[in-house]
């Protein structure tokens, strides 16, 4: 049986808090780190309704999207619906974790769950998250000193791509100096020009680590004054990561795929609404989950035949369909969301091998009960 600590780790890694918008409040709310985990529930909200199907389930973590307190308190009394909802997970020893701004950018996360679910395939972001900042170093080495400079490098934490580290790449070629007086030459002497059988090497690093890294160098390096540069390397825009997805469907038209994400979404009271001629023809598809008409600027310079989010306002819809761009198809924010909750129960699931019992919410906690 897995401990608190360690599934919190799991989802940590999968969706990372410093990735969390810098106004969201994400992470584990209430638990024992220590705590043996042997029941995970899943939901969009942590409402009272929620907390009790978790506790009466026997569940050990509630794992929701929305945060309980994304406002600051300076209490959670039982005598106000927050309070009450903590209460009852904290009184049956059931942990509570958020995930939202974090998960909703995330590779596997909300809006993946949301384009995937409504039959969307070659997925990239609307806005890629910016990449880590990077740099590249090159030096240049005698050749029988090159191994030990690529592993003070790679120790110093440069050479780290991916899931990969220790990797660089090395030239051959000849350095030429001519060491001053008052110089202490490894090789040579004052006043004669040297040619010396050298390796170019080239690593990158992350940018923090530029300092740390230039240090290793000239510490491990033969040479009095070793030859350097570091250059920054461009974001070329290319994360997994971001805000949003496009993708592509098989070509149809706005009403055929206006039926196609009512059926794939949960049932609500709104239901689908819909922007644009029925029969225009629908092939490339931006979604958000959840609140998505921030980036209506931004998908009307993509190549999106429709626009798939929720709790779109009267006025940016209509100036948006003005722009005689994409059609818009607008669903419950709860319906959206809900897609990602099936995805972390299986990939939970089969991370921990089955040694944990998962289940998602049965509970609609979409606000809205009936529509007249």
């Amino acid at each position: 049986m897995p401990a608190l600590k360690d599934v919190v780790d799991l989802l940590h890694g999968w969706y990372p808090p410093a990735t969390a918008d810098s106004w969201d409040a994400v992470g584990l709310v209430c638990g024992h780190p220590g705590q043996g985990v042997e029941k995970v529930m899943f939901a969009v909200d942590p409402t009272l309704e929620v907390a009790r199907e978790a506790v009466d389930w026997g569940a050990d973590l509630l794992v929701v999207h929305h945060p309980l307190f994304l406002k600051p308190v300076h209490g959670f009394a039982a005598t106000t619906p927050k309070g009450r909802t903590v209460s009852r997970l904290m009184g049956a020893d059931c942990a509570l974790l958020t995930a939202h701004t974090n998960a909703d950018q995330a590779v596997g996360g909300v809006s993946e769950a949301m384009a995937l679910a409504l039959g969307l395939t070659d997925l990239a972001p609307i806005v890629p998250a910016p990449a880590d900042a990077m740099d590249k170093l090159t030096t240049y080495v005698p050749l029988d000193s090159a191994e030990a400079l690529r592993a003070a490098l790679a120790a110093a934490g440069a050479g780290r791509i991916g899931d990969y580290d220790q990797a660089s790449f090395s030239t051959s070629g000849q350095g030429r100096f001519r060491p001053l007086a008052g110089a202490s030459p490894v090789l040579g002497s004052v006043g004669t020009a040297e040619t010396v059988a050298e390796e170019r090497i080239e690593v990158v690093l992350p940018r923090p680590l530029r300092s740390h890294v230039v240090r290793a160098l000239l510490a491990a390096h033969p040479y009095e004054e070793p030859a350097y540069d570091v250059v920054e390397l461009a974001d070329p825009g290319l994360a997994g990561t971001g805000t949003g997805r496009i993708g592509t469907v098989p070509e149809t038209t706005l009403r055929e795929f206006a039926q196609s994400v009512a059926s794939a979404l949960p049932e609500t009271a709104q239901g689908v609404r819909v922007a644009g001629d029925p029969d225009r023809p629908v092939r490339r598809v931006a979604v958000c989950g959840g609140a998505g008409d921030f980036l209506l600027d931004t998908v009307a310079r993509t190549d999106a035949d429709v626009y798939v989010t929720s709790d779109l306002r009267h006025h940016p819809a209509s100036e948006f369909g003005e722009r005689d761009g994409a059609a818009l198809v607008d669903v419950a924010h709860w319906a959206a969301e809900w897609t990602w909750l099936p995805v972390v129960e299986a990939r939970l699931r089969a991370a921990l091998d089955d040694t944990v019992e998962t289940r998602v919410s049965t509970i609609r906690t979409d606000p809205w009960q009936f529509q007249i």
